[in-house]
């Protein structure tokens, strides 16, 4: 892509202001290419929260705004470069090359693989920005190019996750490609696979239908669930290790377990909260460790289906969010009254508990934000009650 002067100077001036804004000055800036300086504006306000070492390296093009939203962000790629090494590299499905870049720092020889040839153009563009030179960028089908490869150390691959009606797919069937089908191909072809796949897909029948991975992956990123990878070698053996990660600027928090630990484990429940509460981040909870949780930090289950935990001491490396209980009321008006007395806004959250957080709020006329958390749960004794909550 090439950007003349006019355009070069306007993206830059306007790089923090509204696209929608400037897309309806475009008659004042006739020397300028509105169209794709809008595109590079847009991108380098994402890439300022979601890349940021990308954001700070003059000269990095950026794609239209889908290809930028379904990429990965630093941290995830960071975290997914630790994970391997060696010296050749295949990402069969490259996009706008965020993995393929962050991944090629465990590489001597790597190659991307696009079927886009805009995206072809701007990752060959990136890569030589950045001094990646030992990244070759191929225009190709992923697929094709996997059957006529030559044998590589790593594969990576991040199959299409939306059907054709654009929804979200929960089967790794309803991906494209298939990596179900191309397993024994990607093993025939590299020592290692990483399938890189959406966290709303059922870890359950990704492992019946992908037999040879050896370990699993969830990756949440300031508690939200984004990704779920894959791990595949020839010479899997169970038990599968389940990593959760949470990544944070500051921390990460880290729980593995094996399905087998979770069927095996010992979950004491309770009738009453204790002195604290805890929530396991989003990657405990999407993998179903709950019974593991319990046992390993001997905390107790609000209920089988609460996911929630309570203890008498403080447990400070608890991986999720930890609150020290205030009060606990049932859903009586007048118990509730007295127990938010002061109150004009709190933190909702709803777990196993027959009301939404737009209906708890409007009952109890509270604004969202504030420094009080409010869980709506029910007991193991099947009692609904409103835990209030300030947070460690």
């Amino acid at each position: 892509m090439q950007l003349n002067t006019e355009t070069l100077r306007f993206i830059q001036a306007h790089r923090h202001e509204d696209v929608r804004v400037l897309a309806l000055q475009a008659a004042k800036f006739p020397l300028v290419d509105m169209p794709a300086a809008l595109i590079q504006i847009a991108g380098l306000q994402i890439a300022a929260e979601k890349i940021p070492s990308w954001y700070a390296t003059e000269g990095i093009l950026y794609p239209k705004h889908l290809s930028l939203e379904q990429c990965s962000s630093e941290m995830t790629a960071r975290y997914k470069a630790s994970l391997i090494q060696g010296d050749t590299l295949v990402d069969l499905t490259g996009g706008f090359g965020i993995d393929c870049a962050f991944l090629s720092a465990g590489f001597g020889r790597v190659t991307y693989v696009e079927q886009q040839e805009e995206l072809c153009r701007l990752a060959a563009h990136n890569f030589q920005t950045l001094k990646l030179r030992h990244i070759k960028v191929e225009n190709s089908d992923g697929v094709e190019y996997l059957r006529q490869m030559l044998p590589a150390d790593c594969i990576f691959i991040d199959p299409a996750r939306r059907n054709e009606q654009g929804g979200k797919t929960i089967a790794i069937a309803d991906c494209t490609p298939d990596v179900a089908e191309l397993q024994e191909l990607l093993l025939s072809k590299a020592q290692t696979i990483i399938v890189k796949l959406s966290p709303m897909l059922d870890l359950s029948l990704a492992l019946r239908d992908v037999p040879c991975t050896k370990e699993v992956h969830i990756i949440s990123v300031n508690n939200e669930c984004k990704e779920l990878l894959l791990v595949l070698t020839k010479t899997t053996k169970p038990p599968i290790p389940i990593y959760c990660i949470n990544l944070t600027n500051e921390t990460a928090q880290n729980f593995s377990f094996t399905r087998e630990e979770e069927q095996e484990s010992a979950c004491l429940y309770t009738d009453a909260p204790e002195a604290y509460l805890y929530e396991p981040n989003a990657s405990i909870l999407k993998a179903g460790a709950f019974k593991s949780v319990s046992s390993i930090y001997k905390v107790k289950k609000l209920h089988p289906n609460s996911h929630l935990y309570t203890s008498d001491k403080w447990i400070e490396n608890f991986p999720g969010r930890a609150f020290r209980i205030m009060d606990v009321c049932s859903f009586n008006k007048n118990e509730i009254r007295r127990s938010l007395e002061g109150v004009k806004k709190a933190n909702i959250s709803v777990r196993n508990f027959p009301a939404s957080v737009a209906e708890i709020r409007k009952r109890l006329k509270l604004a969202d934000g504030g420094e009080v958390y409010l869980f709506a749960s029910t007991l193991n004794n099947e009692k609904k009650v409103f835990i209030k909550c300030l947070k460690e």
